[in-house]
């Protein structure tokens, strides 16, 4: 079972946040009143090295001390607000664990993703608050696809509410449009043959692949009110809508932007030759 990451961090914020705010409306005051009576106790508490100021420090440790549980909530609520932020607002990394997308995106690439192009939206709940931009043919998306709530997947956006998507003996049409497809190179690999492509899917082009000894998946289907097509771009190796259905608008996550790192394994070395932008 995966962690749910923003249910944790929104917990770690909110009550480190929480215990600091109580502890500086209910208990601080009452710990610096303290301190403030030790002083007057021990006149000579700032005397460096006195015996009024060895037994100042040990009083106040006794009696007016910070809790630790205070401490560590005041330290680390700046940090995790900040953090909390940038990933449920702005910018959230993420790894691709899978080759359904290769050519575009290798297993091991670490992605970016745009929070707030597609609308502002509150963690955990996935409510949008603030509507911008729609999802657009070609975009590169992350979400939760239906069949599986609570985890990350990131495809291509083949079709928008209202088209009707049709696959034919390894060609996508849209709207009844065939999509350009210009040849770029064939791999053979194994029992497999890639035949690689440049697709003209929106407004920019992408690379994407179909394995040529692997028998076509043909399907015509038109996209609900409200809903998105996905599609991997290795076409032939992609669990995507053709199987567990099209995504609704609230479970979209964000708009997958650049590679910032490519990292294989915990035992190779990270690299940053596929840095750049996602196409």
């Amino acid at each position: 079972m995966d962690i749910d990451f923003p249910l944790i961090l929104v917990i770690l914020v909110f009550g480190s946040g929480l215990i600091w705010a109580l502890d500086a409306l209910f208990l601080a005051p009452g710990r610096r009143r303290s301190v403030a009576e030790l002083q007057g106790q021990y006149p000579g508490w700032q005397e460096e090295g006195s015996a009024q100021s060895h037994q100042y420090r040990a009083r106040v440790s006794e009696t007016a001390s910070e809790p630790v549980l205070v401490e560590y909530a005041r330290s680390f609520f700046p940090v995790l607000a900040v953090v909390f932020v940038l990933r449920s607002f702005l910018v959230e990394p993420f790894q691709i664990p899978s080759s359904s997308m290769v050519p575009t995106l290798q297993v091991g690439d670490y992605i970016l993703v745009n929070k707030y192009t597609y609308g502002i939206r509150l963690p955990v709940l996935r409510t949008k608050v603030v509507s911008l931009n729609e999802p657009q043919r070609g975009d590169v998306m992350v979400f939760f696809p239906p069949h599986m709530n609570d985890t990350y997947f990131i495809k291509r956006v083949v079709g928008l509410p209202g088209d009707t998507v049709t696959y034919r003996n390894k060609r996508l049409s849209v709207n009844g449009e065939t999509v350009a497809l210009q040849p770029v190179a064939e791999l053979p690999t194994g029992k497999a043959r890639y035949q690689l492509g440049l697709e003209a899917l929106g407004e920019a082009s992408h690379l994407m692949q179909v394995d040529a000894m692997r028998p076509a998946r043909d399907f015509s289907v038109l996209v609900k009110p409200g809903h998105y097509f996905m599609m991997g771009d290795n076409r032939d190796n992609s669990s995507d809508s053709r199987i567990w259905g099209q995504v609704p608008e609230q479970d979209i996550v964000g708009k997958a932007f650049a590679v910032w790192m490519h990292w294989d394994s915990f035992f190779s070395i990270p690299s940053f030759s596929r840095a750049g932008l996602i196409e």
